[in-house]
Formats: C-alpha cells, structure tokens, sequence
C-alpha cells in the first residue's frame, strides 16, 4: 500500500516516530520531568482564538520580514537544535541548504554534528546564526566567536535558561551518550565531546549578566538573549546591550513547569518597547495559524525545531524544504483568511486568549 504524502507538520512527525530508532526519536521528542511545559507549549496555541477581519483585498499578500536588518521570505526561522545527523545523515549540511533554498534563516547549534565551516560552505549565501553557551573556559568560547565571525555568521543567539542540563527521560542522569558513528563537529580539534554529561561539565554555572557584557566586548556581533520569560529578565537583558530576545523554555527540555512561551510573549513584548530590541518565540508552533497568532501577539518572527529535525528523518535536505514550505503557505493562507496583506497589519485585535481553565459545553 502506498504511503500518503506528509501534508502537515503532524504527519512528518508520525513518519519519524515509526521509522527513528526509538532511542533517536525519544531523544529529539522528549521532554524534562512530566514534560509539563514540552505538552503546553503546543496546547497553549489552542487556548488562543483567531478573530479575522472580512471584506478586504487580500489578493497580493507580502510575507518577508527582517531579523536584525536580513530579510527572511517569510517569518518563520529554524531553531538552534543540536546533532542533525542522528535524524539524517546529511545532518545540518542538509538543513542550511533548505533554509537557504526557502530565503529564510537557521540557527546553528553549538552542539551541532556537522561543524560551522562545514554549515557555511554548505550554503555560503544563506542566513545563519551561531548558538553558543557561556563555557568556563572562555578561550574555547572566544574560538567559536571568532570562527562565527569569520565565517559570516550575523549574530550570536546565547542560552541563558540552561546552565545545567534538565531532567529529561531521554537524558536520565546525563548518561545519554552521542552514538560511535556521531560527532559534535565544533569542537574537533580542540576537546573530545560525546556526552551530556561531558557539555555539562564545559558549561559556567557561575555564569550573570556580567558575561554577557563580556561576550559584548570580545565580538562585534549582535546578541540575541535566548531563553527569556519574564518582564524581569528582558528589560535586564535591554539594559546589557542586547539586540534581541528569543522567547524559549528550550522546547521544554529546561527546567519542567514554566509557561508556554507563546503566554508570556506579550508580557516580553511590553518590556522592551521603545528599545529597539527585537522579540523572536519558539516552543509550540506546528501550524502556520500558529504563527499568525504569535506576530499578533508582538514577535518579529518565529523559531521552530522539532518540525524540521521531522522534515530532515523524511527526506533530508527535501524534507526540511517541505516542512518550511508547509508552514509558509499555511500562515499565507491564515493571513488572507485574517485579512491581513503585510505582517504590519497582524494585530493583537486579531487574537482573543481563553483561559486554560474555561469549561468544555
């Protein structure tokens, strides 16, 4: 019997789940703790009503934005997520020639299989960033910086929700461990890195805002402060001089029992208003309502991970392409049925939250 073709993000995620190796699959899938946050993340979306505005000409439409003055086709990005080769062999090579391919731009992990250079001549004109933790040895971290730099990479996005790592069951006290035929590409060359255990222990645990006007210092790129979610912190982070924020609770791998990023999103927002700093979310998006509501709700645009890790176990560099594409005519379809024709015209009056607790009739 043939296969249906993949036509939502679901269907590349079911995909993955047979055909993963379960301990693979487990890994990208899971959670921390009762994985709380990972679940609430998707269902907070659904909390959230979409009111469109009729009778309007919706017949062209514009769906490009800007992240830190590069324009992206549409407003839909690609998460930082480490180890691509265990979804696919081609591993990140393959998911930067997709998202150069759709115009738009991809996060590099740290912990990524494939190294940075090897990322950049994959696809040289394409839009990248580099992730990056605050290490305790800060030479190892300056070489990433500057390897970053010199390869053309346009900001720094820094982790700041998980200096030690999460209670995951996929992870269980830190014993999950890189297979033989893996690598974690950035760091060949100067330390052997193969476990959890092992990324933990590179990690500054003593590690404050002062780091981050270090990391300023030593780089002449901007940095986006990933992991926020509090009013707090954000205009903390304003005050240190970063260029943007990345809403994450780390796809719910970080600490169990947070909010979903897209319910503290406006509160974010309203921090940093009047600084210039741009406000990104990830965790949760599966559909490209799902991005209408969070641009209504103030994000410059959205990040996603797990959807494309499912995208590259379909059918690597085409599947990644594909799950994009899906996204992409889904939030154009979701804008002309909002009537909306540009991204300036997605409004918070187009957004109506229920609460988590309302009756079921």
């Amino acid at each position: 019997m043939a296969v249906a073709l993949p036509v939502c993000v679901k269907d590349f995620e079911d995909f993955a789940q047979r055909n993963l190796p379960k301990y693979v699959y487990n890994y990208f899938a899971g959670g921390s703790s009762d994985e709380q946050t990972l679940q609430d993340n998707v269902k907070a979306y659904r909390r959230i009503w979409l009111k469109p505005r009729l009778m309007r000409d919706v017949s062209n439409r514009d769906l490009s934005t800007t992240i830190l003055g590069q324009r992206i086709a549409f407003p839909i990005a690609i998460s930082p997520t480490g180890v691509h080769c265990m979804a696919h062999p081609d591993g990140e090579i393959a998911t930067a020639r997709a998202a150069a391919a759709l115009e738009t731009g991809m996060a590099v992990s740290t912990y990524s299989t494939n190294k940075m250079e090897e990322v950049a001549r994959s696809a040289p004109e394409g839009l990248r960033w580099l992730q990056i933790n605050v290490f305790k040895d800060r030479e190892l971290l300056k070489n990433f910086v500057k390897r970053a730099e010199n390869l053309g990479f346009k900001a720094l996005f820094l982790t700041m929700d998980k200096p030690v790592e999460g209670a995951g069951r996929y992870n269980v006290h830190g014993k999950f461990v890189l297979p033989a035929q893996y690598s974690l590409g950035n760091f060949q060359g100067l330390i052997n890195v193969r476990s959890y255990a092992q990324t933990d222990k590179l990690r500054d645990k003593s590690a404050t805002w002062d780091s981050v006007d270090w990391l300023r210092s030593i780089t002449r790129l901007p940095i986006v402060a990933k992991g926020i979610l509090t009013a707090e912190d954000a205009r903390e982070a304003v005050k240190h001089g970063v260029s943007g924020i990345l809403v994450s609770n780390h796809g719910g791998r970080g600490l169990d029992g947070v909010p979903a990023t897209i319910d503290v999103l406006s509160e974010v927002v309203e921090a940093v208003k009047g600084s210039g700093v741009e406000v990104y979310v990830d965790g949760g998006i599966r559909m490209g309502t799902d991005v209408v509501k969070a641009l209504a709700l103030g994000a410059q645009a959205v990040f996603v991970g797990r959807a494309v890790i499912w995208g590259l176990a379909y059918d690597g560099e085409n599947g990644v392409k594909k799950v994009l594409e899906i996204l992409r005519d889904e939030f154009s379809i979701a804008m002309a049925l909002s009537g909306c024709r540009s991204l300036d015209e997605i409004s918070a009056d187009l957004v109506e939250k229920r609460s988590a607790y309302s009756s079921k009739l």
